[in-house]
C-alpha cells in the first residue's frame, strides 16, 4: 500500500499531465510515479509471516495478507466481460518469486531428480541466463514446482489467479500497478500500440532480462509484459461463483478456447497482426505431453495465463486481463513464476 502523501502526489501528477494533454509527458510521468511508488514501499512497516523459503536460488518477495477487489470495473478501457464481475477476495500471506523464472534457474532445477516428468534443460527460443525461460508448458512448470518443493521441503506451486492479480496490483486499483497507462520505459510489450493517454514506443520483438524495469510496490518485476505467466487455475469465462479466499478455482465449467479459436477471435497474443507470429515463432510441441503432472491436477482443461508478453498490445498487459491456453502448449511468450505457501 502507498502512503497518503504518495497517493496525493500520484493524483496531482495525473491531473496535471492530463490537463496538459501531452502523451509524451504523461508517459514520462508514469515512469516517475512508478519510482515514487517503489520509494514509498521501501518505507512500509515489516509484515509478520513465516520464515523466508529456503530456496536461495529464487529470490522471493513476501506478499502480505489482505483483501482486494479482483477484476476490472466496467468502464476500464478495453475491458473484457471475462474480467467480471468484480468481487472481493481475502488472502493469507504468501511468498512469490520477484521475477519470472529465468533460464539459469530453470536449468538448475531441470538437472535435479525427476518427480513425474522429464524437463528439457534449455527450451527457450530467446537465449540468455537472465532472460525468462519460455517454451514451457503448464505441465512443465508444475514439474519445476514439484522438484523445487522436494529439494527444499517447502510448498512451491504456481500462483492461483487471485494470488497473481493481488500481487500484481500491490494495493493499486488502476489498469497497471504504476498507474492508468503504460509505456515501453516501464515494461516490455508491443510499443506500436497505446493505452489510454499513453504514447507509442519500442517494440523489442523479444524477451528482455528479468528485472530490467522497476518493481511494483511489493518488489515484483515484470508483472506487465515480457512473458505470459501460467497460473494454477482452470479457465472460467467469468468470475461468477469464483472462490473468495485466494485459492485456485479448479471445478471447471468451461474448457476454454483452443489455439485455433483464440487465433480466430483475435484474443490476447493472437490479436490482429500477431496470429502469423504465433505460427512462425512458437514451436508448440503439443503431442505426447497430455499426461497431467499428478492425479490431483488430472484435468486437461485450459489453464490461466496472466500479465501479457513482449508481443502483446498494452491492453492485454493490464492487471485484470485474463488469457487461457491448453496446458500442453509451449510458446516463446509463455513463462511462469512460482509462489511458496505456508506449511500445513
Amino acid at each position: 500500500m502507498t502512503t497518503d502523501s504518495s497517493k496525493a502526489g500520484f493524483e496531482f501528477a495525473v491531473q496535471f499531465v492530463r490537463a496538459q494533454n501531452d502523451r509524451d509527458l504523461f508517459a514520462s510521468a508514469t515512469v516517475a510515479l512508478a519510482k515514487l511508488a517503489r520509494i514509498d514501499a521501501d518505507h512500509q512497516p515489516p509484515v509478520t509471516a513465516a520464515a523466508k523459503p529456503t530456496a536461495d536460488l529464487i529470490p522471493m518477495a513476501l506478499i502480505p495478507a489482505g483483501s482486494f477487489l479482483m477484476g476490472s470495473p466496467e468502464r476500464e478501457p478495453h475491458r473484457s466481460k471475462t474480467e467480471g464481475p468484480q468481487h472481493e477476495v481475502t488472502l493469507a500471506a504468501f511468498w512469490m518469486a520477484k521475477t519470472p523464472i529465468t533460464q539459469a534457474q530453470w536449468r538448475t532445477v531441470a538437472s535435479w531428480p525427476r518427480v513425474e516428468r522429464a524437463l528439457v534443460s534449455a527450451p527457450s527460443h530467446f537465449k540468455g541466463d537472465n532472460r525468462p525461460v519460455e517454451q514451457v508448458s503448464w505441465h512443465d512448470a508444475m514439474e519445476f514446482c514439484h522438484r523445487l518443493s522436494q529439494y527444499t521441503g517447502e510448498n512451491f506451486t504456481l500462483p492461483s489467479e487471485a494470488q497473481w492479480e493481488y500481487a500484481c496490483r500491490a494495493g493499486t486499483t488502476t489498469p497497471f500497478h504504476f498507474g492508468p497507462t503504460i509505456s515501453t520505459e516501464v515494461a516490455n510489450y508491443d510499443g506500436n500500440y497505446i493505452y489510454g493517454q499513453g504514447s507509442t514506443g519500442i517494440y523489442r520483438e523479444q524477451t528482455t532480462d528479468v528485472a530490467s524495469f522497476l518493481a511494483n510496490a511489493w518488489g515484483l518485476h515484470d508483472m506487465h509484459g515480457n512473458v505470459w505467466e501460467w497460473c494454477f487455475d482452470e479457465w472460467h469465462d467469468s468470475y461468477a461463483g469464483a472462490p473468495t479466499d485466494g485459492t485456485a478455482w479448479m471445478e471447471g465449467d468451461s474448457l476454454g478456447e483452443s489455439p485455433a479459436d483464440c487465433c480466430a477471435a483475435g484474443r490476447g497474443s493472437t490479436a490482429p497482426g500477431s496470429a502469423a507470429r504465433l505460427s512462425a515463432s512458437s514451436s508448440t510441441r503439443t503431442t505426447a505431453t497430455t499426461a497431467s503432472v499428478s492425479a490431483s491436477v488430472a484435468s486437461d482443461a485450459s489453464r490461466l495465463l496472466r500479465g501479457g508478453s513482449w508481443l502483446d498490445r498494452p491492453a492485454d498487459c493490464r492487471s485484470a486481463y485474463r488469457y487461457n491456453f491448453h496446458p500442453v502448449n509451449r510458446n516463446n511468450f509463455f513463462g511462469f513464476r512460482v509462489c511458496c505457501l505456508p506449511q500445513g
